[in-house]
């Protein structure tokens, strides 16, 4: 994601916000969303996935964890840091990118998909280069991480994070700059 703001887009572009740039699929009916799962994606794809996430969360070694997540379909670059117990999304792994030399930390989670009561949410998650998202964290579908910015552990990462900031709580805020 080099000379690029965390959307991947040149300096000074304007960029619809998280929420605009998810995807929406109605889910009508009595039940909520994820009662149709399986409407979006078959199970045995989920099963594959769920057994190379826990592969990319229990594996000592980098070099294996970051295969796991390549046969996912998880863009990974160089040098990428997976956490032990860090989780990809497990029905739509292939929507995260992973720049060069990040860090994604501890128990942290990054999720594409959100059910909800009468729809389901897509989106995709990028972290930038020499990013870090710290232990605990969770980042939801559509959040784009640009290069060389920290998320703080157990932080709720709803909203972009643009390069070089650092973002902390629930929900996530820059802290460390003065306005």
């Amino acid at each position: 994601m080099s000379d690029t703001d965390a959307a991947g887009e040149g300096p000074g572009s304007e960029r619809p916000s998280r929420y605009e740039r998810l995807e929406r699929i109605a889910t009508p009916g009595p039940r909520n969303s994820l009662w149709s799962w399986t409407d979006h994606r078959s199970v045995p794809r989920v099963v594959f996935n769920y057994l190379f996430v826990l592969l990319a969360r229990l594996a000592p070694s980098l070099t294996v964890k970051n295969w796991a997540l390549r046969r996912l379909g998880v863009t990974v670059g160089e040098g990428v840091s997976w956490g032990l117990e860090a989780t990809p999304d497990v029905f739509w792994p292939e929507r995260v990118t992973l720049g060069a030399d990040c860090i994604v930390g501890y128990d942290a989670t990054l999720l594409c998909h959100e059910f909800l009561q009468d729809e389901l949410r897509l989106g995709d998650v990028r972290v930038g280069d020499r990013a870090m998202i710290g232990a605990g964290a969770i980042v939801l579908p559509g959040v784009d991480i640009g290069d060389d910015a920290q998320v703080a552990a157990n932080s709720l990462v709803a909203d972009d994070v643009p390069p070089g900031v650092t973002v902390a709580g629930v929900p996530a805020e820059p802290v460390g700059r003065e306005e």
